[in-house]
């Protein structure tokens, strides 16, 4: 287990299931898994919250492995946030922004908040897809214009137009004048299809809902299923994960929530919904025997920030706290073994 795993520990090193088939694939994995380390310091020059509009929620898939929403404005005023986002952010995700551009959006002025769905496409847990939804209030006169300039023809999901974002494999749809979803053809027919009432969607998800309440009056919050929870825990326990103790109760990891804080320092709380204590302090004792051995093991910094983690299990609920200050976490953001994961 590695510091960065407590401090953020939903970054992705790898979707679960069947390999990525295409380069189309390749990108929206890529969409989620920079969501987390690059936007990490979103929230740094914000109070508000980011909070998803009712058409944004109404426009999510039902069954949600992972949702990750961020204060995106705050990261434009944040020059420690876009030095790290021009650091770590991969390639295709650049072509996708400059893309965006190139439709006439302005995405340093235009989007207010971002948010990235990884969802299941039936009922198998290897068919994942990500959506992206994108906040703001978007000049669409400007927009459609350079569509037209540029001749770009969209194509009809029965009344929603979906435009292609050349050489991104993606495409986007304004479901409003301030919401626009974008991914692969197949993610945004998708939630398409559950705005427009033909499928169910994540207002329907008990789960997701109860998690999402909260967490979400912060800057950065993320919530995960029973699956994506259960991935999420075996990459924070590393070694650890693979003791018997861990496969008795990996199975009653429900769900779990986390969101940062930026106001004063950096404040990162995580907790996992097990359904009974001692499900709880299980997990607990695990995690609290790999902080241990990390700390006579690791460098400096490592030891500096685990010293500054509390976990604890209290009627079913695991917590982990974690506090440092402005100067401390920039440096492990800094640290070597940051980038080792985000690479």
């Amino acid at each position: 287990m590695s510091v960065q795993d407590l401090v953020n520990p939903l970054a992705p090193k790898a979707i679960h299931g069947k390999p990525l088939a295409s380069r189309r694939m390749k990108v929206l994995n890529n969409l989620a898994k920079f969501s987390l380390p690059a936007l990490v310091v979103a929230g740094a020059m914000s109070a508000s919250a980011a909070q998803l509009t009712g058409d944004a929620r109404a426009a999510i898939p039902h069954d949600v492995q992972q949702l990750v929403v961020i204060d995106y404005r705050a990261m434009q005023n944040s020059n420690t946030a876009m030095q790290l986002r021009d650091r770590v952010m991969p390639p295709d995700l650049k072509q996708f922004e400059e893309a965006l551009r190139r439709s006439g959006l302005n995405d340093n002025h235009d989007v207010d908040q971002l948010a990235f769905a990884l969802f299941r496409l039936g009922s198998s847990t290897d068919s994942l897809e990500t959506v992206g939804i994108a906040q703001g209030q978007f000049d669409m006169d400007s927009i459609m214009a350079n569509f037209k300039k540029q001749k770009v023809v969209p194509k009809l999901v029965r009344g929603n137009k979906t435009f292609p974002l050349s050489k991104t494999g993606m495409v986007l749809c304004f479901v409003d004048p301030s919401t626009m979803v974008f991914g692969s053809p197949e993610a945004v027919k998708a939630a398409l299809d559950v705005r427009d009432g033909l499928k169910p969607g994540m207002l329907t998800n008990g789960s997701i809902m109860d998690a999402m309440r909260s967490v979400d009056s912060q800057p950065l919050w993320s919530v995960l299923d029973k699956s994506g929870t259960q991935i999420m825990m075996k990459q924070v326990l590393g070694e650890a994960g693979s003791v018997a103790d861990y496969e008795s109760v990996r199975k009653r990891l429900d769900s779990s929530w986390y969101g940062m804080d930026f106001q004063h320092g950096v404040k990162f709380n995580l907790t996992i919904s097990t359904g009974d204590s001692f499900a709880a302090a299980t997990v607990s004792s695990l995690l609290s025997a790999a902080v241990i051995y990390k700390k006579m093991s690791g460098n400096e910094i490592e030891k500096a920030a685990l010293a500054a983690t509390d976990i604890s299990s209290n009627s079913g609920l695991l917590n982990i706290h974690f506090a440092t200050s402005d100067n401390d976490f920039n440096s492990l953001l800094n640290s070597s073994l940051f980038q080792s994961m985000v690479r």
